[in-house]
This record gives structure tokens, sequence and C-alpha cells, in this order.
């Protein structure tokens, strides 16, 4: 069956916001009926449907006392068929805690999808997505729901594409450290004098490092606890308001692809350690905004060190994230592996704070376990 025969998947939710004369959905059997065109010929009226709308109609059109309806009534209906009722498959709940050895089973494949009709985790995840079936609410109750297999998803055929959304975690050191490195050094010789640009002496700052003060090393270290800070803002902020930006996401399969591919799913398949920590191409193209402002609000050698803070603070960031859910950790961060891991299974509208909870206890988003 071609994409676009398929049947679309709705939620409860969405039948329930078609309530009215201009927009008039109900539900029979699991199925989705929009029998707005239909009000005016309805032979009981069409008060008698809008009284019903946005609700299952099985009871009441059973319903001898008020109208039984017969078989040629249940034909017609067909005809304004536009979906079905999807089934939940629910992981995520409240009354969750995270264990401290926590080892989740695996999804079996095969029944998950036959259930849900949502992503066959036996086949690439990304087409699916792109030619998808089913509306925002019912993606967002499914991608939610954490599903776990011993090896990565593909969300890619091609095994040249499938590289690219997957990093080991010790990647993000590899390549970021030695860039934050750079930058800090580069800040403390710029407070001391001019330089030349990275691209056309890279090695420079290297043999120049017995010319820089105590007075440079200072300001660049409040430079970079200025970026320490700035970090775990930004954590924060990409968390809840770009990751998490699920009222606002259009109801579209491009829109809900590129949530997928951004974060969806992690929430998706949480455990999968090949897509704990940013690949370096998607931290390249997330980073370039806020660097490009840095260099224009501040002078360069400010700029660099704010940066280089930012971006150490990255590190740990990404790296702490993998551990939080694969590693036994010492107390503080055996704490904030429940915590984190509770966001994806007990609530994923509050703890959004992954390296501490200072921006969850000031804007009020703390998650309780």
């Amino acid at each position: 069956m071609s994409p676009s025969k398929r049947i679309r998947i709705y939620t409860a939710e969405d039948v329930a916001a078609h309530k009215s004369d201009k927009s008039c959905w109900v539900t029979l059997r699991g199925k989705v009926y929009d029998v707005t065109g239909f009000l005016p010929d309805h032979p009981g009226g069409e008060e008698f449907i809008l009284d019903n709308a946005g609700l299952d109609v099985e009871n009441i059109m059973k319903d001898a006392d008020s109208h039984d309806h017969s078989d040629s009534a249940y034909e017609m209906l067909e005809e304004y068929a536009i979906g079905r009722i999807g089934t939940d498959a629910t992981i995520v709940s409240d009354d969750w805690e995270a264990p401290d050895d926590f080892h989740p089973d695996d999804t079996d494949s095969a029944e998950d999808f036959a259930k849900t009709q949502f992503l066959d985790l036996r086949k690439p995840l990304l087409p699916q997505m792109w030619y998808a079936n089913f509306s925002k609410s019912y993606y967002l109750k499914q991608v939610h729901q954490p599903r776990h297999l011993q090896k990565s998803a593909r969300l890619f055929g091609p095994d040249i594409l499938e590289m690219c959304t997957r990093a080991v975690w010790y990647v993000v050191p590899l390549v970021w450290f030695p860039i934050t490195a750079n930058l800090f050094l580069r800040s403390m010789l710029q407070f001391t004098g001019p330089l030349p640009t990275f691209l056309s002496n890279p090695l420079l700052p290297l043999s120049l490092t017995s010319t820089i003060t105590m007075t440079a090393f200072t300001k660049t270290l409040s430079c970079f606890f200025i970026g320490n800070v700035i970090w775990t803002m930004l954590e924060y902020g990409m968390h809840r308001f770009l990751f998490h930006i699920d009222e606002l996401l259009p109801d579209h399969p491009i829109a809900m692809t590129l949530h997928f591919l951004l974060h969806g799913i992690h929430h998706f398949m949480p455990m999968d350690r090949l897509r704990l920590v940013m690949p370096p191409f998607l931290f390249a193209a997330l980073q370039q905004p806020f660097t490009r402002l840095a260099y224009i609000l501040f002078p360069t050698a400010i700029a660099n060190g704010i940066i280089s803070g930012a971006f150490m603070f990255y590190i740990l960031y990404d790296c702490m994230h993998y551990a939080l859910h694969h590693t036994m950790l010492p107390a503080y961060l055996r704490h904030m592996k429940k915590y984190h891991l509770a966001h994806h299974y007990k609530n994923f509208e509050l703890g959004f704070g992954v390296t501490s909870k200072i921006w969850d206890i000031v804007f009020n988003t703390v998650l309780p376990v």
C-alpha cells in the first residue's frame, strides 16, 4: 500500500477538537469519521449529531429510545471515514521509579508495530516519518513512549547516511576539546595583543604561549566561567523550548520528521548507546548562530573565552548524558541519573536539566523523583 493510501491514525484528543458545525468528527468502533458534510442531510437534524460531536457514537446509534439506525445508515457512514483511533503503547507513567541498575526489557518490534502501527523498528525510520500517516497528537503520544533494542535502529537505508547519525561518546571530547583548548589559548593571546586568524596560521598560538601574562589568563578565565553559566542556560532553554516544541509543532510530516531527528528519536529510543551524544556535524550546526552572536556582541578575545567555556560545558554535558543512561555513578550523578531517566519514563514535560537542576528550580519545572 502506498503511503498516500494508508489509513491515517488519530487520537481521541484529535477527534474531540472537531465538535462544531464547521468541522464535525465522530468515532465508531475505532474508526474516525468527518461527518461535517452530512449535517444538513441527517434525517434527525444536525443538532442530534452536534450533541455527540467529538465523541464515540456507537451507543447512541444503537439506542432504540433515541433512534435505532438501520444497516444502510452504517454503510452510509463509511463514506465519511477518514482514519482510525491509534492504540496506545503505555510505558511512561507517573508512578515510575528508576532503579540504581536500570536495564529495560527489549521491545518486540513485530508486536509493537502490529499493535500501534506507528514506526516499524525493523525498517529504516526516516522514510516512515517522512511519509507519516499519523496525526501530530498520535506522533507525540507514541514518540514519548520508549522502545528498546539491543542494537541501534536504522534511520536511513544507505550505510553512508546511517553512519552520520551515530556517534560513540568519546567522539565528543576527541573532536571538541582541541577546539575548546585552541579558543581558550587564542583568547589569552588576544588579551595581550593582535593575533592572525585561525585559518592563516592555525598553530601559531602554540609558539606564543610563553608571552601569556597572568592578567590575560585571569581575563580569559573570567570569560570561561561566564561561558560555563551561559551553557547551562542554553542546555535548559534548548531542551525545553526547542527539543520539546511539542505544542507549537505543525501537524505535518516534514515538521514531525525534523522534530524526530532533532530529539524525538532520543525519547523514542532513550537507551540507544550510539544516539546519546550529538554527532559532530549536528553540534557544529547548532552552535553556529550562538558563536556568531558572541562575535557580534563582544570583542574577539572575550568572545573566544566565553565560547571556550560554553564548549567545555557542552563536552561535559554530552559525556554526562551518556553516563546518566549507561554508567554506574557516584552519589550526585546517581541522583541526576534518576532525575534524567524520570524525564524519559515518568514525565517528559518536566525535568529539563541534565547536568544540574538549577534552571528547573528557577523556572519551576523540577520533576519530583
